[in-house]
């Protein structure tokens, strides 16, 4: 029986960051934990937390590629991966800290921003209702 492997394309909101052929097995992390995508594996749609995906292809071995959040769909052979950000290295603590400390720290400052927007949004509907009564 012939070997069937994936296509794998990482994308960023403006440019393609990696397109693979040949890759045997792919790991990803999502918020429930890391999972694993083999070629007869059905074909998913997943939500990515910031974190390490990894690829292996023959001619290049095991990849390691730091990613921000964004979701990875799988059908048939093909696995599009969209993400913010992507950064490629082979120390896997150097790739981690760098998830830890650009990726996160990124979410902890759209938290905040987006509590600030969600009071100013809760201030202009209070000032419009009392406007409307009045």
């Amino acid at each position: 029986m012939p070997l069937t492997l994936m296509n794998l394309k990482i994308l960023l909101p403006f440019q393609i960051f990696a397109e693979k052929t040949g890759v045997l097995r792919i790991v990803a992390e999502t918020r429930e934990g890391s999972f694993g995508l083999l070629p007869h594996r059905l074909d998913c749609v997943a939500a990515l937390e910031p974190g390490i995906l990894i690829y292996e292809t023959e001619s290049d071995g095991e990849v390691l590629v730091a990613v921000d959040e964004g979701v990875l769909i799988k059908t048939g052979l093909d696995v599009l991966v969209s993400v913010r950000r992507a950064l490629g290295g082979a120390d896997l603590g150097q790739l981690r800290d760098t998830v830890e400390q650009e990726f996160l720290t990124l979410d902890e400052q759209e938290q905040s921003m987006r509590l600030v927007l969600t009071k100013l949004e809760a201030g202009f509907l209070r000032r419009f209702a009392s406007f409307q009564h009045e």
